[in-house]
């Protein structure tokens, strides 16, 4: 009788786990990569973050391709804003080059960035808001990213990966249709952003879902080295544009936006007030934009015009140096980051002088944060862990570079 005894009460302490396969391939994912959860119930207990799925070594790739060739990659990492990709990575070679860019490109890639950051806060937040169930949010909000991506056809011809812009600057300027659309974007993007949060921020279901939901203190976001609106909404008010202006961003006037609780709600408030201030940098950019050249004097990077090609022979042999890859660069190491959609993305570029890059790191900001995942979702519910997941904006793209 006792042994029977202690083997009932072994059976009702002892606790049972299950394992979910959280991904790679489940649209609750966001991207392509896996997350090995250990479970009780509804309850994660615990973690395992497991990337590569798409893996295309683009570090590597760029090691044997010329500066020129090497825009696309970039596109390829953050997909949802990749003109901040390419644009970060001309002022890279700028700077390793020495190349003073004028000031009328400044304020052009200006416009350009803070669209690409509109768009990829928008993508954010109505998917935060869709994993909570307000779908009429994202379809609603969702048409101002079609509105910005026909801004870029226009520039460049190009809509998701642009490929745009030059080393030493834009590879053309604005047209008159490309002037006109902003001024519609200008005026309509407020109403709708406005409206977009007149249905979610207060929203009580929004609120209860994404308060307290995947927190994450100032001092864990830092020593995890978050950047970006992750961080700021913990409360630190660290961005790039302010911390280390680059393209002219000193010529602006804007603030930035912080969280106190490092919560699923604080990182929605915060990219909602970015798009704020992005709307008014981008006004500021387009009343105070200078006349004059939209892109520096750099022969070896910029193509001439075709025809200068067909007619001039100093023409002809930038053209074919530029295309074959041929032209070499000066020696040297340099870092350039800029405040992309995630966060810091930077470009640590040594030289020795060759067609291509002798090293390459880009610095992703999704892969740096990406690791404080676990941490967060752990002893809160499988649906927390799914918006925990949308709210950190983690792009595959960025992850398996």
């Amino acid at each position: 009788m006792i042994e029977h005894n202690n083997i009932l009460n072994t059976s009702i302490e002892t606790k049972e786990y299950s394992t979910l396969n959280l991904g790679p391939t489940h649209p609750a994912t966001h991207g392509i990569f896996q997350n090995i959860l250990k479970m009780d119930g509804e309850i994660v207990m615990s973690a395992e973050p497991t990337i590569g799925y798409i893996h295309r070594a683009f570090e590597k790739i760029a090691e044997h391709r010329p500066y020129n060739q090497i825009t696309p990659l970039t596109d390829r990492l953050n997909y949802c804003s990749s003109p901040i990709n390419n644009l970060g990575w001309h002022m890279t070679v700028e700077k390793l080059i020495n190349c003073q860019v004028p000031k009328r490109a400044d304020y052009l890639r200006v416009i350009i960035m803070e669209l690409s950051r509109i768009a990829d806060h928008v993508i954010c937040t109505t998917i935060i808001g869709q994993d909570t169930g307000a779908t009429t949010g994202f379809l609603y909000f969702f048409q101002m990213r079609e509105k910005i991506y026909e801004i870029f056809e226009e520039v460049c011809g190009a809509r998701l990966t642009t490929n745009i812009g030059r080393v030493g600057g834009m590879e053309r300027d604005f047209t008159d249709v490309a002037w006109a659309k902003l001024t519609i974007f200008l005026k309509e993007f407020p109403e709708f952003l406005t409206e977009f949060q007149k249905l979610i921020e207060r929203n009580r279901i929004f609120m209860d879902r994404t308060i307290n939901c995947g927190p994450i203190t100032a001092e864990k976001a830092l020593s995890y080295g978050f950047t970006g609106p992750n961080l700021r909404a913990a409360g630190v008010d660290y961005d790039i544009r302010v911390a280390n202006p680059y393209s002219s961003y000193q010529d602006f006037d804007f603030s930035i936006p912080i969280g106190q609780n490092g919560d699923t709600y604080d990182r929605f408030m915060v990219r909602i007030q970015e798009m704020w201030e992005s709307i008014s940098i981008i006004r500021q950019a387009v009343d105070k934009i200078p006349k004059g050249a939209f892109h520096a004097e750099v022969p070896e990077f910029y193509l001439p015009n075709k025809e200068d090609v067909y007619s001039k022979m100093e023409a002809l042999i930038y053209h074919f140096k530029i295309v074959m890859g041929e032209n070499t660069i000066p020696k040297g190491e340099v870092y350039h980051a800029v405040e992309g959609g995630n966060g810091e993305l930077g470009f640590y570029l040594i030289s020795d002088g060759g067609r291509a890059p002798f090293r390459l790191h880009f610095r992703r900001p999704c892969f740096i944060y990406y690791q404080a995942y676990p941490e967060m979702i752990v002893g809160g519910l499988l649906s927390d862990a799914i918006l925990t997941m949308s709210s950190m904006n983690v792009i595959a793209g960025e992850l398996d570079a």
